[in-house]
């Protein structure tokens, strides 16, 4: 029993349920975009980057090492980056417009702060 709540302890964490739904929306929209074979790539490396956000974060936790999840956390936020880079090209293409654009980057903008302000919490606390 013990163990069961010492995996679930990841799902506590707010930003991974923030960037879990983050994934989720992400995944929606692209799913509703009408993609050709040329493309197919570019989606699933967006995917690939917004589900490695959470991912990490949850890999991490379990690790039980401070210095090791504030290690995941980094990767994390750099795949949070990743995935914003890849939806300004999918902005630039017309994949997906300007609101859509601008609401999935508020969402990454706080995702990041979370993420920012767990390591500092992390590292004030060794």
């Amino acid at each position: 029993m013990e163990n069961s709540k010492q995996h679930s302890r990841y799902k506590d964490l707010q930003v991974w349920q923030k960037s879990l739904s983050y994934a989720d929306q992400v995944i929606e929209l692209i799913d509703k975009i009408e993609s050709t074979r040329k493309h197919y790539r570019l989606y699933e490396q967006l995917e690939s980057a917004v589900t490695s956000v959470p991912m990490n974060i949850a890999e991490g936790k379990g690790r039980d090492s401070q210095k090791e999840f504030i290690h995941f956390l980094r990767i994390a936020r750099g795949s949070l980056y990743e995935t914003l880079t890849l939806l300004e090209i999918f902005k630039m293409r017309g994949w997906i417009n300007e609101d859509q654009f601008l609401s999935l980057e508020s969402n990454s903008n706080e995702i990041a702060r979370m993420i920012n302000g767990l390591i500092k919490s992390i590292a004030n606390s060794k």
